[in-house]
């Protein structure tokens, strides 16, 4: 399977991302921001960072590159699709998810390992978790309070488009502690904390078992994978 990475101006995580997708057992794919080419990927990510340095809204400049016109398509054709942190705020630019990502409430940029609890399974991104399991993913952001109106917020709840939920504390100030979504096709996923920082040993968050042993952002990319050999 080949996956996509696209590097935007101010794309940071992009490097981690190939390595994640590789440890995953995939072959990752460099995509550039300023071209209409996807390379024939089977699936694309989105990766954490600053692009265009965040110089308008998060995202709303990268969301509108010549090479989104792409990623929107194949999104919309059912290509499965990850958006990481600065990639979460593109989709929702791009309006691939619904919402909007605003300054933390607490005014601060954020760097911690952070709880989640899996909520939706039915993704490409997260078939290989259970409802309900609890998972440490390292977190940093600026800017990652989600937003919506009521009624999207209940439309998300009661469709079971809420992918992670933040547990022990709230980071950011996001509504109902909302961490991450999916779309309806369960082919979009997109969530603030950073998947690809834990997916080696010796490199993750501290775990019960070992430091810097977790590896549970590794199961994003076997899903996306594992999906891929079943479809």
């Amino acid at each position: 399977m080949r996956i996509g990475v696209v590097t935007f101006p101010g794309s940071l995580d992009d490097r981690d991302a190939q390595r994640a997708i590789r440890l995953a057992g995939a072959e990752p794919v460099a995509l550039w921001h300023g071209t209409h080419d996807l390379q024939g990927v089977d699936a694309i990510v989105l990766p954490g960072g600053f692009s265009y340095g965040d110089y308008l809204r998060c995202g709303a400049i990268a969301a509108r590159s010549p090479i989104m016109a792409e990623v929107i398509s194949a999104a919309n054709s059912g290509m499965p699709v990850l958006g990481i942190c600065n990639g979460f705020q593109i989709l929702v630019e791009a309006h691939l998810l619904p919402g909007g990502l605003i300054r933390n409430d607490h005014g601060d940029f954020i760097r911690r390992d952070q709880r989640l609890r899996v909520e939706s399974t039915d993704s490409a991104w997260t078939n290989g978790f259970t409802v309900g399991q609890e998972i440490t993913i390292p977190l940093k952001n600026g800017e990652g309070g989600f937003i919506a109106d009521e009624s999207t917020l209940d439309r998300l709840e009661g469709e079971g488009l809420v992918a992670f939920r933040y547990l022990d504390v709230n980071p950011n100030g996001s509504l109902r502690d909302i961490a991450g979504l999916r779309n309806e096709r369960g082919n979009v996923v997109g969530l603030m904390p950073h998947p690809e920082h834990a997916v080696e040993p010796g490199f993750g968050p501290n775990t019960p078992a070992a430091m810097r042993s977790g590896v549970d952002g590794l199961t994003f990319f076997t899903s996306v994978i594992k999906q891929s050999v079943l479809s």
